[in-house]
Parts: C-alpha cells; structure tokens; sequence
C-alpha cells in the first residue's frame, strides 16, 4: 500500500509524463509545419516514450493497491523562432523531469519506501540517458544552424529514428 504523500506524488509525475509527451507531440506538429519530416519523426516517437512512462507510473500505482488519479494537462507551446530554441527548451524540460524524479526518490527515502525507491531507479537512469541525448541534439542543431545542406541531412538522420521499446519486443 502507498503512503498517501507517495501516492499524491506519483499521479503528479504521470501527468508530468504525459504532459511530456504533449509537448513533443507539440514540437513535433511544428517541424512538420516546417517541412522538417525527419525531427518531426524523432519528436513523435520521443512523446511516444513520455506516454510510455506516464502508463510505466499508472501501472505501478496500481500494483501497489493505490488510485490513479488523472490530471488536466496544459496546452503546449505551439510556437518557437528557430530549431534551435525547441532543442534548448527540449534540454530545459528533461533537466526539469530530472529534478521532478530526484523529488520522488528523495520522497521515497524519507517515506522509507524501498518498493517505490526501486521503481524509480529505473527513472534515475532513464533520466541520464534523456538529459544525454538532449544535449547530442542539441549541439548538432547549432551546428546547422548556418548549413542547410547538414540541417537536410540531420532530417534525414532524425527520420530514422524509432522506438527502442517496440524494437525489443519484436527481438
């Protein structure tokens, strides 16, 4: 059973995923705007991780006998000047959920919840991995801020780019 605090905690973090997802989804929507396919691709599949997470927090409520709870979610940004402001803002928002996961396993020690602490390791690391990858992205961006020809071929590159979680279970 989940301590009342935890649980409160938890419903908040799957809506933070799922509002996750939303912006990315929003971002995405925006690149296709710009006849950038390719980024667009790698932000749907990046919100279809975020919903990932969200459910991966819906389902861990509910193995511990506790209540999902669904939230309201925000509209998203729909707008940005340049690619480059929408992979800063991307790196901003994962530093962000960091810091929202770091709460949780802070929480979870002081509750002296080690179920719920075990669970979100598996966060800790993901969120390493996301803070990581944010940064790649964002440091290529720059670099073709003044290059068309790279911006094309990071499109391309970025049209590649799939859902790790389907590629292991068709394995």
């Amino acid at each position: 059973m989940l301590d009342e605090k935890m649980e409160q905690a938890l419903n908040d973090q799957l809506n933070a995923e799922m509002a996750s997802g939303y912006l990315y989804l929003s971002m995405a929507t925006y690149l296709e705007d710009k006849e950038l396919p390719g980024f667009a691709n790698s932000l749907r599949v990046h919100a279809e991780e975020e919903l990932e997470h969200a459910m991966k927090f819906y389902d861990y409520i509910l193995r511990k006998d506790g209540s999902v709870v669904l939230q309201a979610i925000d509209t998203p940004k729909r707008e940005w000047d340049t690619i480059v402001d929408i992979y800063k803002e991307i790196l901003e928002h994962e530093e962000l959920v960091t810091s929202l996961i770091h709460e949780l396993v802070d929480l979870s020690i002081e509750l002296k919840d080690h179920a719920t602490n075990q669970f979100l390791q598996w966060f800790v690391e993901e969120q390493v991995e996301e803070e990581e990858l944010a940064h790649d992205d964002l440091r290529k961006v720059k670099m073709s801020v003044d290059s068309p020809q790279l911006l094309y071929l990071l499109d391309e590159e970025y049209g590649q780019v799939t859902n790790n979680s389907e590629n292991a279970s068709e394995e």
